[in-house]
């Protein structure tokens, strides 16, 4: 473990938080905005060489082991140092998971707003939360569950296609072997397939229906709940792009109304008494109209909890100030301003698709980005991060080009 001191003289007798998971664009999120706030920030990473751990919004940064291994023993060497209890704020499922576990030995030195430890297990496990679904008679769409290659040829003989496939928690293990949070299979042959590849990452795999409609059928509702499992912040929003398309993580996001996605959001944390931060993502099927959970998260902050801030509602201030017991922020209640977020690089791969597809002009581009908006990862106040991340990504693009310009001239 190293410790990185980036203060820059702010007082300290406000609470820190400390941000788990700094190395992902979540988590340089959640630093940033709590820093504007006044609060100062200490943050945990497992790859300190992330662009996103090059931000001016932390006082300290501590490293663990890579995907926050030896995240708790971290945590109890830093506690005896703060002069008061700090707020947690895990940013990945694996965190939240690690903090669940350690609560009791973390419980002297941390803020911990979770809900019950058997709560979170559940809901970060997408086949024990999809098997409470089915019991429950929530809205999912149809699944099944693949623990052998037999299991596996049965459902590619009985499913209907196109269909889903995703493993029971997403890890960067994962998304490096596989390329994708999730992925989509046209038919059995294609499902077989991955399954051979992607059985030897997750001891079972997940395969669901897939819902018709578009990246902007996807809907999402971020909140806070307090101790009595009380809604005291909602945020309505819906993807408008993604990356991978079909099949990926938000890169273009609006507020928007939908009381179907927030009373079966607040409808299915309160039935499991919930405390804390809380996500539920759901599809509407363009044929039928009706809504289907996609995924919930538990206990952490979420790429579009930013859009939030856009929209004038302090998700994670009041978030902070109600785990401390300061007065809650004014900002609680969502005003439908059309506010946006974006990851701007990630929106320009996935809108380039969709450009040579013939399906999005540079003009609908342009006007899409229109309006109030935050940015994922570009910044004016702390622009290295986004710098960095530019710089990779181009120099990724570019050094094929030069090297095979360079084979071109030396053939020549």
């Amino acid at each position: 473990m190293f410790l990185k001191n980036r203060s820059r003289g702010r007082a300290t007798e406000q609470p820190r938080a400390v941000v788990v998971g700094l190395e992902s664009f979540v988590g340089l999120q959640t630093a940033r905005i709590l820093s504007q706030r006044g609060v100062p920030v200490i943050a945990t990473t497992g790859n300190p060489d992330s662009g996103f751990c090059k931000t001016n919004s932390c006082e300290e940064i501590l490293t663990t082991g890579p995907d926050g291994v030896g995240l708790s023993e971290t945590l109890e060497a830093l506690g005896p140092r703060l002069s008061q209890k700090a707020v947690l704020f895990p940013c990945t499922d694996m965190s939240v998971l690690r903090v669940s576990r350690a609560r009791e030995r973390l419980a002297e030195w941390f803020h911990i707003a979770l809900p019950p430890a058997g709560v979170v297990e559940m809901l970060t496990d997408k086949v024990r939360f999809y098997t409470y679904a089915q019991e429950a008679g929530l809205p999912i769409p149809k699944t099944h569950f693949l623990r052998s290659h037999p299991d596996a040829e049965r459902v590619a003989a009985e499913a209907s296609f196109p269909c889903v496939v995703k493993p029971p928690m997403n890890t960067p293990r994962w998304e490096q072997a596989t390329g994708a949070k999730v992925h989509r299979v046209a038919d059995p042959a294609e499902l077989l397939a991955l399954y051979d590849r992607a059985s030897k990452l997750a001891e079972i795999l997940i395969v669901q229906e897939w819902i018709e409609g578009a990246d902007a059928d996807l809907f999402s509702c971020n909140c806070y709940f307090d101790a009595d499992s009380q809604p005291v912040v909602t945020f309505v929003a819906r993807k408008l792009r993604q990356w991978p398309p079909e099949a990926g993580v938000s890169c273009l996001g609006e507020e928007c109304r939908n009381p179907v996605v927030l009373r079966e959001s607040i409808q299915l944390f309160q039935n499991l008494g919930h405390r804390g931060l809380g996500y539920v993502e759901m599809k509407r099927d363009r044929r039928t109209g009706k809504h289907y959970i996609i995924e919930p998260n538990v206990g952490r902050p979420t790429g579009r909890s930013a859009i939030a801030e856009a929209g004038g509602v302090e998700l994670l201030y009041a978030t902070y100030c109600d785990t401390i017991g300061q007065p809650l922020p004014a900002g609680l209640e969502q005003r439908y301003v059309g506010a946006k977020w974006v990851y701007l690089l990630r929106d320009l791969q996935t809108s380039l698709y969709y450009w040579r597809r013939g399906e999005l002009s540079l003009l609908d581009w342009w006007r899409s980005l229109r309006g109030r908006k935050r940015f994922a990862v570009f910044s004016w106040r702390d622009p290295r991060p986004f710098m960095t991340q530019a710089f990779a990504l181009f120099g990724s693009v570019l050094r094929p080009m030069v090297g095979r310009a360079g084979a071109r001239l030396s053939a020549a």
